[in-house]
């Protein structure tokens, strides 16, 4: 076991000191047809998903507001509306309106 791991450390090391060689020739360069066939593969798996992403966006609704609300809004009867403000509110909310206490 210890003579295996001594040889596989000298081999890794053998070529990993190995300088790069400068290739050159007639085939240097060149791609073969395989790599074609890998791009053209992928470009029409791409066109494929694009094709089916946007049939399956089609068939998604134009809001996803929900037809009859009165259910949902008797839940957030309790939450806050934040900034939002309705005009039977907007005028109301001027004469009950509290001047914020500052602590010195």
């Amino acid at each position: 076991m210890n003579a295996l791991s001594a040889e596989l450390v000298i081999g890794t090391t053998q070529l990993l000191a190995q300088s790069p060689s400068n290739p050159s020739g007639p085939e240097f360069g060149k791609s073969s047809p395989v790599g074609l066939v890998v791009v053209l593969a992928l470009f029409i798996g791409v066109i494929l998903l694009v094709v089916s992403m946007n049939r399956q966006l089609k068939k998604l609704p134009e809001t996803f507001e929900p037809e009859h609300p009165e259910a949902d809004q008797q839940l957030d009867e309790g939450t806050d509306r934040g900034a939002i403000a309705t005009p039977e509110t907007d005028a109301g909310d001027a004469s009950t309106e509290k001047t914020p206490k500052h602590d010195s």
